[in-house]
């Protein structure tokens, strides 16, 4: 980090203009968080426990599981905390992390996404070499090409987003250390800047959308070719789950990342970030439970065994007492 940054600590202002609401918002968050866990970490161990589902469909939806809940882990906890103290303050150092992890874990998920947009249109288009083509190896690869460039691309916004001049106001008009609020108060922040930060958002965002776009013109394109409506119900709905995923996920952080910025867009990104750092997260276990029989099987196995548990510990608590 450069010698000439004169600001030591920031401010997270996040909620504080809306003081009587941080009760009820850090209420709503801590159950959103709670929820988040438990639906991630419920898909994570179905799919570790059932061997039905040790197939790459189901290995790159424990990865991306795995991603979201781990992005989750980044903001959320420090955003109750921020809701309940009246000190907001976070470090330079401490803000430069969180925004390494977050960007880091997000391009991972983009990339994630990709890979499985992959993963079916293998399936449609070879499905009797599908096994010989995506072999654990490959699956394996791609997940680790996934998170190598996701925190490649988050080490070089992030080094570029800390190098300026922070010299005027330390107070982040948001809930974390997001880039537009932390290069506003930048006194250095020159156009240059702002194109290196956005071409390497747009890599991540358009790169990786174009990728399952992609995958889903070949998909579509082998589709209408199926002579029974069947077959072609049958191929759609099994990408149906994941393309809702893509919608919502680029929907909301294309419009964060990638349009034109002012400094009355801030509140409005800030509205936009609750959405997809506390909803877009339970949006992946929702949608895959609702939408996938074997995984409602595997999560219904899941819940049964925990309850029996439960059970078996609170009657032998009651016996000993």
């Amino acid at each position: 980090m450069d010698n000439h940054t004169t600001v030591s600590t920031f401010l997270l202002w996040g909620f504080s203009s809306f003081p009587d609401l941080q009760d009820l918002l850090f209420v709503m968050v801590f159950f959103s968080h709670v929820t988040i866990l438990a639906a991630n970490v419920s898909i994570m161990v179905a799919v570790k426990l059932n061997h039905s589902l040790h197939i790459p469909m189901y290995f790159f939806l424990c990865g991306l599981s795995f991603s979201e809940t781990c992005t989750a882990m980044v903001i959320i906890p420090r955003m109750l905390v921020d809701l309940l103290s009246d000190s907001k303050s976070i470090s330079v150092f401490e803000c430069a992390t969180q925004m390494f992890f977050f960007f880091g874990l997000s391009g991972n998920n983009c990339f994630i996404m990709a890979a499985m947009s992959y993963d079916r249109y293998t399936a449609i288009h070879n499905p009797l070499h599908y096994s010989i083509l995506m072999t654990r190896k490959i699956c394996f690869q791609l997940m680790m090409a996934a998170w190598l460039v996701g925190f490649l691309v988050s080490m070089c916004i992030v080094t570029i987003v800390f190098n300026l001049s922070f010299c005027d106001s330390n107070t982040i008009q948001h809930f974390f250390c997001d880039i537009s609020p932390v290069v506003c108060l930048a006194c250095d922040y020159t156009l240059s800047y702002e194109m290196a930060i956005f071409v390497l958002s747009a890599f991540v965002l358009v790169g990786s959308f174009i990728l399952i776009m992609i995958s889903y013109v070949f998909i579509g394109s082998i589709v209408m070719k199926m002579p029974s409506a069947k077959g072609r119900y049958k191929a759609f709905s099994t990408c149906s789950s994941h393309l809702t995923v893509v919608c919502t996920h680029y929907g909301f952080a294309g419009f964060v990342y990638l349009r034109p910025k002012s400094s009355d867009s801030f509140r409005e990104d800030m509205l936009m970030a609750v959405t997809y750092t506390v909803l877009t997260p339970l949006l992946n276990p929702i949608v895959y439970s609702l939408r996938n029989k074997e995984m409602q099987i595997a999560l219904r196995k899941i819940v049964d065994s925990a309850s029996r548990f439960i059970l078996q510990v609170v009657n032998k608590r009651t016996l000993n007492i």
